[in-house]
């Protein structure tokens, strides 16, 4: 490809292969560094991160370059230009998964730059955040950053930023460019007195998702290779009691089939990925995937709901070459299911399994968590029937032939009770318990011709529960973390910080969170009384796509009494 067609198709948005986008002038605009603080193969495979760096970069006011950060000692430099991050007034980091907390430790550090905002004091760089880990809590990140973007990047980011450079280029310093943009809608500026800040979403059609995201770079370097990955919906409506997506993304939208083929189009890629909470809801799904076989496109899936795989679908999806697919079951028992509000059918369940294998499907992946609140030994008894039942449909699929479903593997996670969810008030299990459901899964799971367990280890995920319930204190854990030679293992041992005190206890109703320096648009009235709906077993309706008198996140008020 022709360096002067790269640069066509990056002012269109896409960059192919290994090329890189123009290096931008510095000259008159405000130089902006997007730090990605995972290795640059993630961040290729990261539609948010993707969709901000478009936005920042299609302002005339502001030169923005990328940075990934791959560890080590060596000072970080820019992908494209090669400047160090030292350089650069303005750094804005995309922070999506809590760990990532020790990262933007070490990228400050070894620029030179100190990592705690005390320490900076009133001189450039300015340094922000944002991405779901600034609206989900940022109390944790919050000694190292000036200001935190808390909501969508399509409610207003670029105008922040723009609003930042002039303010700038008239001279006013970083506290004067802060005092600009203070008590704007989305900026939470950590310290600073007032209400909470609001989390901002795009206005809009109700139910219709304006400008989905869509890859700017498609790369074989990339996690998910020379995929172009586009967004069909955002938020989910099922109201699962664990999930983080569910709550902090309402209220929940689809893109218009129309403006997705146009994205297509434009970029021509060889295979799309299709990105979504909730894919199987989204009406268009099997036209659209009709349309990008009928032009030659490949495509792939993400996690798809067992009683939206219509024989219809899962007729075309064989046809067209998939060969894997990956159902979420969750709960080990009908009960946990219920309390958490995962609306499965289990005789549908079984039935989409029988109908995959009789399709011959080559494997089918099954979600599982363990470490539910009151979870009992006679939950797994439960979950043994389910998976014996599980290989009987697969057999009854296969017809008494040899080929069906040849693999199946139960994935099961540890519980991490997340923020802005009802079980923000919940104990986590600790290690012991969480070693003991993943014994049983795996005990489970062994004695069944095809299947095989994948665990997850407990200490891992109960590092992510403290980082993502802690306070400012665990910003201290995060610094040693990032010392050389150090890692979260040792700093854990090292921290004179009580992980427990996070959690392993139930809080009361009343007790005060360290994230509601953040409004999410979800109520705490609404979130509590989930929590208590967990505990009775009860579940609660789905969002409707008309909205409803729920949570509130759609501004309408009030609580939808029953749902049953």
């Amino acid at each position: 490809m022709s360096r002067a067609r790269g640069e066509r198709e990056f002012w269109t948005g896409i960059c192919y292969g290994r090329e890189k986008p123009p290096v931008p002038e510095w000259g008159g605009r405000l130089p902006v560094a997007l730090v990605f603080a995972q290795p640059a193969a993630t961040a290729l495979s990261t539609l948010g991160w993707q969709v901000v760096w478009r936005l920042l970069s299609a302002r005339p006011e502001l030169a923005v370059e990328r940075f990934f950060w791959e560890g080590g000692e060596a000072a970080p430099r820019a992908c494209d230009s090669g400047r160090p991050l030292a350089d650069f007034p303005v750094i804005a980091f995309s922070l999506n998964f809590e760990e990532e907390l020790r990262s933007l430790v070490e990228v400050l550090d070894r620029a030179g730059i100190p990592a705690r905002r005390a320490a900076r004091g009133a001189g450039w760089p300015l340094v922000m955040a944002g991405g779901p880990l600034a609206f989900l809590n940022p109390a944790p990140a919050a000694p190292a950053v000036d200001l935190f973007w808390v909501g969508e990047a399509e409610a207003g980011l670029d105008a922040l930023l723009a609003d930042l450079a002039r303010a700038a280029g008239a001279g006013q310093g970083k506290a004067g460019a802060l005092r600009a943009v203070a008590g704007r809608p989305g900026v939470y500026l950590p310290g600073s007195p007032g209400a909470p800040a609001r989390r901002v979403v795009p206005a809009g059609a109700p139910g219709l998702l304006e400008a989905p995201g869509r890859s700017c770079f498609v790369s074989p370097e990339a996690e998910f290779r020379d995929m172009f990955l586009l967004e069909v919906n955002r938020g989910c409506p099922y109201g699962c009691r664990f999930c983080a997506a569910g709550y902090v993304y309402r209220p929940p939208r689809h893109a218009a089939m129309g403006e997705l083929m146009a994205a297509v189009e434009q970029a021509n890629p060889v295979k799309v990925g299709l990105v979504g909470t909730a894919l199987t809801d989204w009406p268009e799904l099997l036209p659209f995937l009709r349309w990008l076989a009928g032009r030659g496109t490949k495509f792939s899936l993400s996690s798809l709901r067992a009683d939206g795989m219509t024989d219809e679908l899962l007729d075309f999806l064989r046809r067209t070459g998939t060969r894997s697919l990956t159902f979420a079951l969750e709960g080990a028992s009908r009960r946990l299911r219920r309390a958490a509000n995962k609306n499965l059918d289990e005789d549908a369940f079984l039935d989409a399994v029988r109908r995959v294998s009789a399709l011959r499907f080559n494997h089918l992946k099954i979600y599982l968590i363990v470490g539910w609140p009151g979870e009992t030994g006679e939950d797994y008894d439960e979950l043994g029937d389910l998976l014996g039942r599980m290989a009987e449909a697969v057999r009854q699929g296969q017809g008494g032939k040899s080929r069906g479903v040849e693999h199946v593997t139960v994935s099961a996670s540890c519980l991490v009770p997340k923020p802005w969810t009802p079980f923000q008030w919940a104990p986590m299990a600790d290690e012991a318990q969480l070693e003991w459901a993943l014994g049983r899964v795996r005990d489970l799971v062994r004695p069944l011709r095809g299947f095989r367990a994948m665990l997850e280890r407990p200490g891992p995920a109960r590092l992510q529960a403290l980082l993502a319930r802690g306070d400012e204190t665990v910003f201290d854990l995060a610094e040693l973390a990032a010392r050389p030679g150090m890692g979260w293992r040792r700093a854990l041992k090292a921290w004179d910080g009580d992980p427990g005190a996070f959690l392993d206890r139930e809080r009361g109703q009343d007790e005060a969170f360290p994230w509601e320096c953040i409004d999410t648009g979800v109520s705490r009235d609404y979130l509590w009384r989930e929590w208590e709906r967990y505990k009775q077993a009860r579940p609660s309706a789905r969002c409707a796509p008309s909205g409803c008198a729920g949570c509130d996140a759609c501004g309408l008020g009030g609580w939808l009494a029953d749902g049953e």
